[in-house]
């Protein structure tokens, strides 16, 4: 998978936090995700496809900062996951797509965005619809971790 569909989804996930939530997070290494589980406590996925390729992304949050980006989104803290947070991470990964299909559409990569789905609990699973190689990005923060995994055909 090339960096030129990663960056857009990272750019955006920084933008969108930066911008809904004044929160900066510190991008980590790149890697290969081996499994189906989730890093952290809830995520969303989005599914994606176009003439050129077919693909997923997911965002998934430690539960604190999840907690951290809803109390500074809306100005309240919930005690743990709920739905609201759940609404949240769904639109924060629809915003996140939205970003990065804006800049992979100059670059001439045109794709479709499906509704995200967003799962939530310790040790879930996400099930990335495509055959290629799952780049998985951690991002820290003081309030806890983030990850984006992102994966294409081809």
């Amino acid at each position: 998978m090339r960096a030129e569909f990663v960056n857009p989804f990272l750019a955006s996930l920084l933008n969108v936090l930066k911008t809904m939530a004044s929160m900066e997070l510190a991008p980590q290494k790149p890697r290969l995700k081996k499994d189906e589980v989730a890093r952290g406590d809830v995520s969303g996925l989005i599914g994606m496809i176009g003439p050129q390729t077919k693909g997923s992304m997911s965002i998934t949050f430690d539960e604190g900062l999840a907690l951290e980006i809803m109390q500074r989104m809306l100005g309240e803290r919930p005690h743990g996951v709920n739905e609201e947070v759940t609404d949240m991470v769904g639109e924060i990964t629809n915003m996140v797509t939205g970003g990065a299909k804006r800049i992979l559409s100059d670059k001439g990569y045109e794709f479709e965005m499906a509704t995200p789905a967003v799962v939530s609990g310790r040790g879930h699973t996400i099930t990335h619809k495509c055959d290629g190689a799952i780049i998985i990005m951690p991002f820290d923060s003081e309030y806890g971790k983030a990850f984006i995994e992102i994966c294409f055909d081809g």
